[in-house]
């Protein structure tokens, strides 16, 4: 009787190899992630929040980094 072939087996095959290149379309996020962990780590922010749940002071100092670093306007 033939083994059965496992699923992981073959859909580790028929998903094509992804090269470890930035893209013109997402390189420009990059910058901002880690600009993001920069922050946090300055200011003692968990990198699991979200820059929307900011409040306060440390939502106008990101507000304003983001803005000085990446030239977007702060909302």
């Amino acid at each position: 009787m033939e083994e059965p072939t496992r699923v992981a087996e073959n859909k580790s095959k028929e998903q094509p190899e992804l090269s470890n290149e930035i893209s013109e379309e997402t390189g420009q996020y990059d910058v901002r992630f880690l600009l993001w962990r920069q922050f946090c780590r300055e200011n003692g922010v968990p990198v699991e929040t979200l820059p929307g749940e900011l409040e306060g002071k440390v939502k106008e100092k990101w507000e304003s980094l983001k803005e000085a670093r990446l030239g977007k306007p702060a909302k």
